[in-house]
């Protein structure tokens, strides 16, 4: 795309929006004939009032319009459009496996290779860059699920099936961010159906933490909350099970998400309960790590402590865990979605207190950070909404700059 002349650009996001050349023109105050020489490029769109006013009948960041950092988009109500959430939604309607039982599923792409998309894709979401992951979604969903097919019943199926397991943990995660709640409980559901034919209990166990996420998400915290106790209890180190950092790591998300659900219908107890038994597991591992794509580790324990306390309505215990148990080292070595995500349940804290001021700053933070994590979440337009509300007199600039790109007014 970013190769495409500019014509050629406009042609293809009017498409994408399903907009005909007339009704384009006509939203534009130019004729027909006017559109099809710019998209044909017989005719030079040079005039940046006209690149702006096109930008915005197409609801994109004229950046992304011009070939240009198409990471940092501004939808003012998604940070994706609503025909690659259908795109992933199709694809997750497939089912290419029962297909395959009556016919011969089509060639897939090698293992090696799907192995390399897979990993790359992880990083995409670690590092926060949402939009690129849901453009390359919906293509790693088919390509997954063509290998996951076709290999069933070969050497190879049980690694088939442990790719598709983590692309729909993927996109689980990505879509909750995003606010599409049944679609990542869907595609989390999905995951945990085939990592038991990936016969990994630890894959199963991640699977487990989607799922519950989703469910929180839809307003579920409690069969969230013993779903994830019960998965927790059942992959436990020690006995009969292993002491790997693998399973550690495992087992200390499964708590954490745990904590997390007790806290969205406040059980303080269980939530300290939990929050222990993670510490416990961090320390056994002894460092933050990033097995299964857990980031688990001592510092993500105090990550959720503070975001438990944010859940419970606890600003100020929130505020004094970040202050007196993340130390900076260790919580700058983190990637980028993590550090975000916190400065993000931070934002929220400071926004309890009433602290407006803080409260902004750290969406700020959080967007020089990982620009998708501030302005593509319903939670955090919401904290936005909520610092312009109470802000005294004009927002500081950089402030009012954010929200706008954020497309969020008082």
């Amino acid at each position: 795309m970013d190769e495409l002349p500019i014509g050629r650009r406009v042609a293809y996001w009017r498409g994408r929006r399903k907009m005909s050349q007339q009704v384009f023109a006509d939203r534009l105050g130019k004729s027909k004939s006017w559109v099809d020489k710019i998209e044909r490029g017989v005719r030079r769109l040079d005039k940046f009032s006209v690149l702006y006013e096109i930008a915005d009948i197409l609801q994109m960041d004229v950046q992304l319009l011009l070939g240009r950092d198409p990471e940092r988009r501004t939808d003012t109500l998604n940070c994706i459009d609503q025909f690659e959430v259908e795109e992933i939604r199709a694809a997750l309607e497939r089912y290419d496996s029962i297909s395959a039982y009556f016919d011969a599923a089509p060639c897939p792409p090698p293992l090696a290779d799907m192995g390399k998309a897979v990993t790359h894709a992880w990083l995409t979401y670690q590092y926060g860059r949402y939009g690129m992951l849901t453009r390359a979604l919906p293509k790693l969903l088919r390509d997954a699920q063509a290998a996951d097919a076709a290999y069933g019943g070969a050497d190879q199926g049980q690694r088939a099936a442990h790719l598709l397991g983590q692309v729909y943990q993927i996109a689980s995660s990505v879509l909750r961010k995003l606010g599409e709640r049944e679609l990542a409980w869907l595609a989390a559901d999905r995951s945990i159906a085939v990592a038991q034919r990936a016969d990994d209990q630890l894959l199963a166990g991640v699977a487990t933490t989607r799922v519950c996420n989703a469910l929180v998400a839809m307003g579920r915290a409690r069969p969230a909350l013993e779903l994830n106790v019960t998965i927790a209890n059942r992959l436990a180190p020690g006995g009969r099970n292993d002491t790997r950092p693998e399973r550690i790591s495992v087992y200390g998300m499964l708590l954490l998400q745990g904590a997390m659900a007790a806290a969205r219908i406040g059980d303080t107890s269980t939530v300290e309960d939990l929050l222990n038994g993670a510490q416990e597991a961090a320390n056994e591992l002894g460092g933050d790590q990033n097995h299964y794509w857990t980031s688990f580790g001592p510092t993500n324990v105090h990550l959720h402590r503070a975001a438990a306390a944010v859940e419970l309505g606890d600003g100020g215990r929130a505020v004094e865990v970040h202050r007196q148990k993340i130390q900076d080292a260790p919580f700058d070595a983190m990637l980028p979605e993590r550090r975000a995500h916190h400065l993000l349940d931070l934002a929220r804290g400071f926004a309890l207190i009433g602290d407006v001021a803080n409260a902004g700053e750290m969406l700020l933070r959080g967007d020089r950070l990982a620009p998708s994590e501030i302005r593509c979440r319903p939670i955090a337009h919401e904290v936005m909404s909520d610092v312009l509300r109470r802000t005294r007199g004009a927002p500081p600039s950089l402030i009012a700059e954010l929200a706008e790109h954020m497309g969020v007014g008082v």
